[in-house]
């Protein structure tokens, strides 16, 4: 329960959080205390030597606190306060839910999915900065220890059928013969791969002692495939067996860029960058003090030592918070020599790269305001494309750019409805229907589609009859480079040194990237969707196989007379039917 007051008179004497608001009754700052009436007296006095205490008194209107039984309880609510209600004076890790998680569900048979939701149900691991990278790990495991992937468990599926799933559903595995399975995953994504192949090395050589060649074939597999993307993906530092998290900073004017390398068994097994905003009136010190606060404070796994770039205040407090979370003891270093030192100017190095690339791309969306004359810095820009073959399975693509970079999250597909082929009335069609629901998705700063002057035309069309001509839009002809603007006969010429361009040649080719891979999925859809039902003796049963020894239908088409004759179930003159089908 919390109390509201005017002054820091009647604080009591003990540990808390005070909340502060403004005259609007808007919270603007949110602290914790190991006593509430000395830490908030502090800002009352009368010279205030920090900038950011100066702002937000000039601010303040009243406080309210709440008592907790110890300073570490204080600081678990001032986490999920800040989280809760983002105060415009507290440092914050900013935009955590762009990054996905993977996550083994709470379910009996566990399944592995990627979320960007997390919840206080299943294992989460991550965040993950890289996307692509992390489905295709999660597509891996899946494929190497047959988890399900079904919703359900409504009966036998396709999965099953041709052996990339154990089937729980039908019996074919016991509880806990899975969860050993499930066991191996969290294993992986502790970066404990050798404890793996230490262990399916002894499965394997139980399941030979036991004349189970086929069971021991197929670990066989698993701990080569294992030992491949392990040697891939890892860099080895140390021969070390502990579990660590490398963090560093690399301040500028208004965010901070933080690193962290987590580093498991000794070796540095990926990196993920955050920013923390709201932080220009604050100390290294706090920066990293609230960025462990609100990352750790949020279902992560937590390491048995964190190494800094530099010392923090009331790294005891952390220490004993975390060691909670874990279970056992964690520390808080700053190595003053050897590799750990070596690490963390790593991880330092890393930030202020990334420091570089975004003053970089700040300046290159600069100089795009200043070409071509608009009246803000264009932060949101969308890019559309369409793509078919002589009007079959014609798509549309709309990517976004945030900040200069890919925004993945707000890309969309369109299936075109419009008869071709006629990519002009095909975009007509695609912008008329994005930009309709502009207040669903917020209206871009900037839209970039791919051509000239004709175009340009017709899109000024669409934005006019939706009451949209205050949104920035221009062409950009691929054989020249020259950008088309409304209302002007001659183009734009932007030097093909600048990132200006560079940046609009990106949005171009994204989107046009973006398009062709929908456009091939489409086609790949209803060719494996229809091919094969079509020939005569191949039915259910036939099909399976074929995709099962096989893999695609690009290599039934492959495959001689005598290749597919050889597949349980089929014939000679079904083989020849196949054949014939694709030649």
């Amino acid at each position: 329960m919390s109390t509201k007051v005017k002054s820091p008179d009647n604080l009591p004497n003990k540990p808390g959080v005070y909340i502060m608001r403004d005259a609007s009754d808007t919270i603007i700052y949110i602290g914790k205390a190991k006593s509430l009436v000395k830490r908030v007296k502090s800002y009352f006095r009368e010279k205030l030597d920090r900038p950011k205490t100066q702002i937000l008194m000039s601010h303040f209107d009243s406080l309210e606190y709440i008592i907790t039984n110890s300073e570490k309880e204080a600081l678990i609510l001032e986490a999920n306060l800040i989280k809760k209600h983002r105060p415009r004076y507290n440092v914050q890790l900013k935009d955590d839910k762009r990054y996905p998680y993977v996550k083994i569900t709470s379910e009996k048979f566990p399944r592995l999915v990627i979320t960007r939701n997390v919840t206080k149900n299943g294992i989460y691991y991550g965040p993950f900065t890289d996307a692509g990278a992390v489905k295709q790990t999660v597509k891996f495991l899946k494929s190497l220890f047959k988890i399900r992937t079904c919703r359900n468990m409504d009966g036998p599926c396709l999965n099953s059928q041709i052996d990339l799933c154990y089937a729980p559903c039908d019996g074919r595995i016991s509880h806990e013969e899975y969860m050993e399975i499930i066991n191996k995953i969290d294993l992986f994504f502790q970066g404990k791969y050798s404890t793996i192949v230490k262990n399916l090395k002894k499965e394997m050589a139980d399941a030979a002692a036991n004349e189970e060649y086929e069971k021991a074939a197929v670990i066989r597999d698993q701990i080569a495939s294992i030992e491949e993307i392990m040697e891939k993906q890892f860099v080895e530092l140390m021969d070390d067996d502990l579990d660590q998290d490398v963090i560093a900073i690399a301040p500028s004017e208004n965010e901070v860029v933080v690193i962290i390398m987590p580093i498991r068994n000794g070796k540095i097994v990926g990196r993920d960058d955050f920013l923390m905003s709201g932080s220009q009136y604050d100390s290294s010190s706090e920066v990293l003090f609230a960025f462990i606060q609100q990352y750790y404070g949020y279902n992560r796994h937590i390491p048995k030592q964190i190494l800094l770039d530099e010392d923090i205040d009331d790294k005891e407090l952390l220490e004993d918070w975390l060691s909670d979370l874990r279970g056992n003891k964690v520390s808080i270093k700053v190595p003053q020599k050897g590799v750990k030192l070596r690490l963390v100017k790593m991880a330092r190095k890393n930030a202020e790269i990334i420091q570089h690339q975004k003053k970089k791309m700040e300046n290159a969306l600069i100089e795009l305001k200043k070409y071509l004359k608009l009246e803000k810095i264009p932060h949101v820009i969308e890019g559309y494309d369409i793509s078919n073959i002589s009007g079959k399975f014609a798509v549309g693509s709309k990517v976004s750019f945030k900040h200069g970079k890919p925004n993945k999250k707000m890309y969309k597909h369109f299936k075109m409805e419009t008869p071709g082929p006629n990519d002009f009335a095909m975009m007509e069609e695609l912008l008329t229907r994005r930009l309709k629901m502009v207040g669903e998705d917020p209206e871009p700063d900037l839209i970039v589609i791919d051509g000239g002057k004709g175009q340009l035309g017709m899109a000024c069309g669409v934005l006019e009859e939706l009451n949209l001509t205050h949104i920035p839009i221009i062409g950009l002809a691929k054989e020249f480079e020259e950008i088309y603007i409304p209302n002007s006969k001659r183009p734009i010429i932007i030097p093909k040194n600048n990132k200006a361009l560079h940046l609009l040649q990106q949005v171009r080719d994204e989107s046009h990237r973006f398009a062709i891979t929908y456009h091939r999925k489409l086609r790949s859809r209803n060719i494996s969707a229809s091919s094969l039902d079509d020939i005569p003796g191949v039915g259910k049963k036939r099909k399976i196989a074929l995709l099962k020894e096989f893999g695609s239908i690009d290599n039934i088409k492959k495959a001689s007379v005598e290749d597919l004759a050889k597949i349980d179930g089929m014939n000679q003159k079904t083989a020849e039917n196949v054949y014939n089908y694709y030649h």
